[in-house]
């Protein structure tokens, strides 16, 4: 199945790029297409225990299920005033 991936922010500077679609296999899950961004991008190893992951609008958790064509946001933490 194809997903795309979107990085905001921090995680945009480290992966290099604002989007990218990744091909997983029938039945992925968050934590599927972590691993492949991990190995594709080692520059974000620092931001990943601070990111929020949303699915399609939502927060997600590692094991929460991709569909096909499904949307991945990296959101690192917001700060300001």
């Amino acid at each position: 199945m194809t997903v795309t991936v979107l990085y905001f922010a921090q995680a945009r500077e480290g992966a290099g790029c604002a989007r990218e679609t990744l091909e997983l296999g029938d039945g992925a899950c968050v934590s599927d297409a972590l691993e492949l961004l991990r190995r594709r991008h080692p520059a974000l190893e620092p931001l990943w225990p601070h990111l929020a992951i949303a699915v399609d609008g939502e927060l997600a958790e590692a094991a929460s299920a991709l569909r096909a064509r499904s949307e991945i946001a990296l959101l690192p933490p917001v700060s300001g005033g």
